[in-house]
């Protein structure tokens, strides 16, 4: 019995302790926006004097914080439909289908993953700015030009592969005893079996869309397109924003992403278990 609840004692210390480590900065971020009084670079508070939401309305009219969280809503949503849709279709192809150069295809496909952003940095720019062969148009100063480049990701391809190899062949041997085609398989017999890859696949997806820094920078140069992190930059070196604006409009754009998390949450942790489950 002193066993069992010394036990329960040291998993209530656990919890506080981990509450404290991983709330504990988020605490400080909103406790500092909502603080009434000047804060310095650097300082953070633990409980706000006089709370107030008039930074984050400064933040959000004056600053023009919808806009910036507008422009990278398009960007994330689009880009995220997009780029599941592609991984799905490329992972669905490596993993159900045998063709010629199948492997050299994958090879390429991850080894895309070794390559960090600043090397293709001056390659994509220069593309950004030709004009389009048939459309003769340019993708530099658009939204296009900020989501094509991050329709394909390597990351997903792979993780949806390992995904659908695991399913048993039978069940589209069956659909197409049946008569379904391709297309029907794919979206009613694969695509059901892995939605916890597919909801991981979109977390993450969403994730390092909304935190991209450098393709927004290289895509484009009116400030009326900056996303999220572009705007946070330029906010963060701008020597006469005071510091509660600034970390309230940081509170104002971490909030898309945990409404994702917690909607999705089920979708990743079933995901997480079921790679851990195969491996």
């Amino acid at each position: 019995m002193q066993e069992t609840l010394t036990m329960k004692i040291g998993r209530i210390v656990l919890y506080v302790l981990l509450l404290l480590v991983f709330c504990g900065p988020f605490w400080g971020i909103a406790a500092t926006a909502f603080n009434k009084g000047t804060v310095q670079p650097g300082q953070l508070v633990l409980w706000p004097q006089q709370p107030t939401f008039q930074h984050f309305v400064f933040a959000w009219v004056n600053v023009k914080a919808w806009l910036y969280l507008f422009n990278s809503l398009v960007v994330v949503i689009i880009g995220t439909a997009l780029q599941t849709t592609v991984s799905a279709l490329a992972a669905y192809a490596l993993a159900r289908k045998t063709f010629r150069g199948a492997g050299i295809v994958s090879l390429a496909i991850l080894s895309t993953m070794m390559l960090p952003d600043e090397v293709i940095a001056i390659p994509l720019y220069l593309i950004l700015h030709a004009r389009l062969p048939v459309l003769d148009v340019s993708l530099y100063n658009s939204y296009a030009g900020m989501i094509l480049p991050i329709v394909g990701w390597a990351f997903s391809v792979f993780l949806l592969t390992e995904f659908m190899k695991a399913i048993p062949r039978d069940l589209e041997d069956a659909a197409r005893v049946d008569g379904a085609s391709e297309l029907q398989i794919f979206r009613l017999v694969v695509l059901p079996l892995v939605k916890p890859a597919l909801g991981t696949t979109t977390i993450f997806g969403f994730l390092m869309i909304w935190d991209q820094y450098l393709l927004p920078l290289i895509a484009v140069d009116n400030r009326s397109l900056y996303t999220i992190p572009v705007i946070l930059r330029s906010l963060r070196v701008d020597e006469i924003m005071q510091q509660n604006i600034f970390i309230a409009f940081t509170v104002i754009a971490t909030i898309p992403c945990i409404v994702v998390y917690l909607l999705l949450q089920r979708h990743f942790n079933r995901g997480l278990m079921s790679g851990a489950v195969k491996g």
